[in-house]
């Protein structure tokens, strides 16, 4: 008959002897996930300059820099590893992340891709096409894109350059309101060439 286990202590009591750090510290229910920065034990640093809310800022010793942190049942999160040395900040990590994705998140919608769109016009272009397509540029320079307005000069029709200048100093002017231009009219071969960026909503 097979001898009877004897059961250890530390399973009995539920104890991990790897993690016998104090309650609500460090290990607070946090997923055993490689974290993207270096936390408290982690922190290979002697010395580290301490930053945070509701602390001195200044230089520590790691061990005094764990025992603030300690005591606010917060982490130690290091923040920016190459400065020397080392910052740190007295933080709740899951909050930090939170901020950190938070930010990030609106640098992306900040940074969205810019368009250039086109608008083609004649030298002969009438009235209705003009405001036909004024309103689109509207809605490009609206939506946060360029307008690369242009007229093309087909055949014979390049010694009607002037009046395609005329059109398109208009066509600027019309989108003055919404819109600044980078770039006058110039002819470049057939074509002639207006930029117009959006104006920014602090510069109306």
């Amino acid at each position: 008959m097979a001898a009877p286990i004897t059961p250890n202590s530390n399973t009995t009591q539920g104890i991990n002897p790897k993690n016998n750090l104090k309650p609500g510290y460090i290990s607070r229910g946090r997923k055993s996930l490689e974290p993207e920065h270096r936390l408290n034990e982690k922190i290979t640093a002697k010395e580290i300059r301490l930053v945070g809310d509701n602390v001195e800022q200044g230089i520590y010793a790691i061990d005094v820099a764990l025992s603030i942190a300690e005591e606010q049942e917060l982490d130690l999160v290091e923040i920016s590893p190459n400065a020397v040395p080392p910052v740190c900040k007295v933080v709740d990590y899951k909050k930090f992340l939170f901020e950190q994705k938070k930010k990030k998140k609106e640098l992306k919608a900040n940074s969205q891709k810019q368009e250039v769109k086109e608008i083609r016009f004649g030298p002969n272009t009438d009235e209705h096409d003009f405001e036909f397509k004024l309103k689109h540029a509207e809605k490009f320079l609206a939506d946060g894109n360029k307008v690369r307005a242009f007229v093309f000069f087909k055949g014979r029709a390049i010694v009607y350059k002037e009046r395609g200048e005329l059109l398109l100093l208009q066509f600027a002017q019309k989108l003055a309101e919404i819109g600044k231009v980078e770039q006058l009219p110039k002819l470049e071969g057939k074509k002639m060439f207006l930029l117009v960026a959006p104006k920014s909503k602090t510069g109306k």
